[in-house]
């Protein structure tokens, strides 16, 4: 994976309102404090391109995208 390429969630990110499928912008990689896994740093953008968030996740939470995949919308359901 490079920076700045789309790529979508593997997994459902609840506290971030946010499901497996999802597209996001990988912004930078990050080392795990104590050795574990590496992250990734995304940014997450709604369907007209207004950034939401920035977030950290697990590297194994993303996935680059794939030509056999198309793109939906859906309403950002808020984490509870």
């Amino acid at each position: 994976m490079e920076l700045y390429q789309e790529v979508a969630l593997t997994r459902d990110f609840p506290e971030y309102g946010l499901r497996a499928g999802d597209v996001a912008t990988l912004v930078d990689f990050i080392p795990h404090p104590s050795g574990g896994e590496e992250g990734c740093v995304l940014e997450i953008f709604n369907a007209i391109g207004e950034s939401l968030a920035v977030i950290a996740v697990p590297l194994s939470g993303v996935e680059s995208l794939r030509s056999d995949e198309i793109l939906t919308v859906r309403s950002l359901a808020k984490a509870s």
